[in-house]
């Protein structure tokens, strides 16, 4: 039997634990909104600046909530079972669509591009469905320099937000992606976290081209309530991580170490990409057993074509 040591070399961090005031009732004031946003992203901070695997799948799981919420305010239905299909289901090479696309834009965030301004446009903007043209050049600029000015983090967000959208209206996704990358630069964080867009809505969006005061308050309000809900998934996910590694070592096969390692930092694992030395028919018994256990779930509910993961 394999030590439960070849399957995690480190232990799950501690949940995040934030103030039991930062849970009330919203604020009707813009100080009191700043307040109640300022508790909530500190609590945040140690989940944002951890190094374990499990940073990585819970910026995962924000970016297809993200994804989600920003094609649900272009008019767009996608759920997150359909994102996550165009994503983990296709081909080497496909081309993942346009919602794979939105998906693998807001999964960016997580990595260099979100604070390399040279390559919002030809990197992360056309995820967004948009092309090169000065109006985008505009908005990068813009956001460049709320990432590099002296204002806090979230109005410098809700400035950048507010000129995407007053440039590029059809593409609130784009403008939201780059709110959640100015704040990770004014708070120093290592990476970028989607969070921004689950919290804002369609009507919302207007607040932006009418008065800086509301739409800052309702972006303060956002950022509050996204930091509690990552907070929230980062403790579920934790909570099943440690569920996982309790049960790796009842596992057996060629594949086992592999699959736990991929399901403690990736939002999906297919059973044939579990089975890298061993048969797919192995890899699907390893995925049941792991389900079988309460250590994974099957995602999509489907008979075929499955999906697993924490």
């Amino acid at each position: 039997m394999p030590k439960a040591e070849r399957f995690a070399p480190l232990a799950p961090p501690a949940p995040p634990r934030p103030a039991p005031f930062a849970r009330g009732a919203a604020p009707q004031t813009l100080e009191a909104a700043a307040f109640l946003a300022g508790a909530a992203l500190a609590a945040l901070d140690g989940c944002a600046r951890e190094t374990h695997p499990i940073g990585a799948l819970w910026r995962q799981r924000l970016a297809l909530r993200a994804a989600s919420a920003s094609l649900g305010l272009e008019g767009r239905d996608a759920d997150e079972t359909a994102l996550r299909d165009a994503v983990y289901l296709r081909r080497p090479g496909d081309d993942p669509g346009p919602a794979g696309r939105s998906l693998l834009a807001f999964r960016a965030l997580a990595g260099p591009d979100a604070f390399d301004p040279a390559r919002w446009i030809g990197a992360i903007a056309p995820g967004f469905g948009l092309k090169p043209d000065p109006a985008l050049e505009r908005v990068a600029a813009q956001a460049e320099a709320a990432m590099n000015g002296a204002a806090g983090a979230i109005a410098g967000a809700a400035q950048s937000a507010a000129r995407a959208l007053e440039n590029r209206p059809d593409a609130p996704g784009f403008a939201l992606w780059l709110a959640d990358a100015v704040v990770a630069r004014r708070l120093r964080w290592p990476a970028a976290v989607p969070l921004l867009a689950t919290q804002i809505r369609r009507a919302e969006l207007r607040a932006a081209g009418r008065t800086d005061d509301e739409w800052l308050k309702l972006c303060h309000l956002g950022y509050a309530r996204a930091a509690l809900a990552a907070a929230d998934l980062y403790a579920d996910l934790i909570r099943r991580a440690e569920q996982l590694l309790g049960a790796a070592p009842l596992l057996r096969g060629k594949d086992a170490a592999a699959a736990v390692e991929t399901l403690l930092r990736e939002d999906a694992l297919a059973p044939a990409a579990s089975a890298r030395r061993a048969s797919d028919r192995s890899g699907r018994r390893l995925c049941e057993r792991l389900v079988a256990l309460g250590a994974a779930r099957e995602l999509t509910g489907r008979a075929s074509f499955r999906l697993y993961g924490l």
